[in-house]
């Protein structure tokens, strides 16, 4: 049951998270990116996106019980990373045609680099929040 949590917990946390990311990316891309330019744009976005993907992994551990055992953990950050990482070129291809080379390139520039370490921020979450839980608890703290 532990690692099918997990997994359940993975998925749900991508759902919620690449929801909201999505409509954020489109704020980025049309209102804020021609402004401020696509670095600076997901410099702003990042914060955001993580601070909802803290509280939507919070939801998930807890809604689908995951273990505070570190393997369960990384079990649902592969599990949310993998699925985000698909769910993106396949919005991008079938979606926005765009062509699968062009989406990779994106990832050599700047602003692809950072919102690809967002992206594996947002997969070290659940992991983070285990270590965080288990260190309070050892030193007689209560950590969210």
């Amino acid at each position: 049951m532990g690692m099918r949590s997990a997994f359940l917990a993975g998925a749900a946390y991508t759902a919620g998270v690449f929801t909201f990311a999505f409509a954020a990316g489109a704020i980025r891309v049309t209102l804020i990116a021609p402004q401020v330019g696509d670095l600076l744009a997901v410099l702003i976005e990042a914060p955001v996106v993580l601070a909802v993907s803290w509280q939507v992994s919070l939801w998930c551990t807890r809604r689908f019980h995951v273990s505070l055992d570190s393997r369960a953990r990384i079990l649902m950050g592969v599990v949310a990373f993998s699925m985000l990482m698909a769910l993106e070129l396949g919005f991008s291809v079938l979606m926005f045609g765009e062509a699968v080379d062009r989406y990779f390139a994106k990832f050599a520039s700047t602003s692809g680099v950072a919102g690809l370490a967002t992206q594996v921020c947002f997969a070290t979450i659940p992991w983070v929040q285990c270590h965080l839980r288990s260190a309070g608890s050892q030193n007689g703290d209560f950590v969210a």
